[in-house]
């Protein structure tokens, strides 16, 4: 039995890096388990487009697939855009729609391993406070979870982690610099928390002009890789239960 087809579903930007940083992760995902098929489509600006590459799997009588959001948080295009997409896709296709990246403790490593990359030290974390900076949403869940991991992280050992937004949402990140500053911490570092360039990731830097460190963007740390393979397998596990069910019944 053919594993399913693993389908990145990424937003697009007229940004020529965020399709760069798109196609640097999915290759490191194929490099991590070579023997998976994988495909990358786009909801906007890019090519191919998620309907695209759905048709060209049916023609090529691929069955199953699993569509994996690029997305850090279940916000609107996980819950309206994707599956509108999805359910366009031709009949023959069985498709299983796998949960959103975050939250993941693979993210906080992520995040941290951005921040050493970019000057901090592990030594210099109880003195360090932290800006998790990500795009903004206007769906309330997608906001509390960015909270909540701020929580779960300044636990780690962070003189204090506070959210930011690069749009929809307050604080903006200098906003959150100036917290942070404020509150005594010797250091200031910026985490965008962010997949890949653009013009929101643009703004969150723009806005770490105040800051001691600003992180790179997440794009196709081993960590994301790796989290993107859990997703998919949770997702085919799933599928494969259901398929089991049903031949029983």
């Amino acid at each position: 039995m053919h594993s399913p087809v693993l389908l990145v579903i990424a937003h697009g930007s007229r940004d020529p890096r965020h399709a760069a940083t798109v196609h640097a992760l999915v290759r490191r995902v194929r490099a991590t388990r070579p023997g998976l098929r994988v495909e990358t489509g786009f909801l906007d600006f890019n090519v191919p487009s998620v309907q695209g590459v759905l048709e060209s799997l049916a023609a090529e009588g691929v069955r199953d697939v699993v569509a994996l959001p690029l997305l850090l948080t279940r916000a609107f295009h996980a819950k309206a855009d994707i599956p509108a997409v999805l359910s366009a896709a031709p009949p023959r296709l069985r498709i299983r729609q796998a949960e959103v990246l975050g939250p993941s403790p693979l993210l906080l490593s992520a995040l941290e391993h951005r921040l050493y990359e970019a000057g901090s030290s592990p030594a210099d974390k109880s003195s360090t406070g932290v800006v998790l900076a990500s795009a903004g949403s206007t769906d309330p869940e997608a906001i509390a979870v960015i909270a909540d991991i701020a929580r779960e992280w300044w636990h780690t050992g962070w003189c204090a982690v506070r959210p930011a937004f690069a749009s929809a949402s307050l604080p903006r990140t200098e906003d959150a610099v100036r917290e942070l500053r404020s509150l005594g911490c010797e250091r200031v570092a910026v985490a965008p928390y962010v997949l890949a360039p653009g013009f929101l990731p643009d703004r969150i830097a723009r806005g770490a002009a105040g800051a001691d460190v600003l992180a790179d963007v997440l794009g196709p740390a081993p960590e994301v890789a790796r989290l993107l393979l859990r997703r998919y397998d949770e997702a085919a596990t799933k599928a494969l239960a259901s398929t089991r069910i049903s031949a029983s019944a």
